[in-house]
């Protein structure tokens, strides 16, 4: 908090009546800096607009989104950071899937009852678990790995409740 304080010159006190915790800081920060869903260049395709989605997250957790690693240390002394950064997390990465999935429902390649929420995350969350608990970079070939062998294959299936 000290370092944002110096570089907006201002108090840290203003900081944190705006936010309670660096969590919060970060957290506000960091979404600020990804990009909107709605920008995902369409590749005409849902491999080619996984692959472009997929790239783009690590690329931002590569970059500033990378102070996000520090979120789970933060929180876990304090209960009530949980809620915070619960209320604070955008879902950005659920409606970014949303967009590439619905292209493809439009495009007659996978079938609308694919886009389910857990369906949606599943690409996020396993970028995220390597980049929270593998220290090293995110190799391009997991990207290629999980649009392949997770995320197609996924979505051209049909849930089990609507196969009737």
């Amino acid at each position: 908090m000290e370092g944002v304080a110096e570089q907006a010159r201002a108090s840290k006190a203003s900081l944190y009546r705006r936010w309670t915790s660096r969590a919060t800081l970060v957290m506000d920060a960091v979404y600020h800096l990804l990009p909107d869903p709605s920008d995902i260049p369409d590749t005409g395709e849902l491999r080619g607009d996984l692959l472009v989605l997929l790239r783009q997250s690590v690329r931002s957790l590569s970059g500033p989104a990378g102070a996000l690693r520090g979120l789970p240390v933060e929180a876990l002394p304090r209960p009530e950071h949980h809620v915070e950064i619960r209320i604070r997390s955008q879902g950005t990465g659920r409606r970014m899937m949303a967009e590439v999935a619905r292209r493809a429902v439009a495009r007659g390649e996978i079938p609308a009852e694919a886009m389910a929420d857990v369906r949606l995350d599943v690409g996020q969350a396993l970028l995220r678990n390597h980049f929270l608990f593998r220290v090293v970079p995110v190799p391009d070939s997991l990207v290629v790995e999980i649009a392949d062998t997770v995320l197609v294959p996924l979505f051209h299936t049909v849930p089990h409740e609507a196969q009737g």
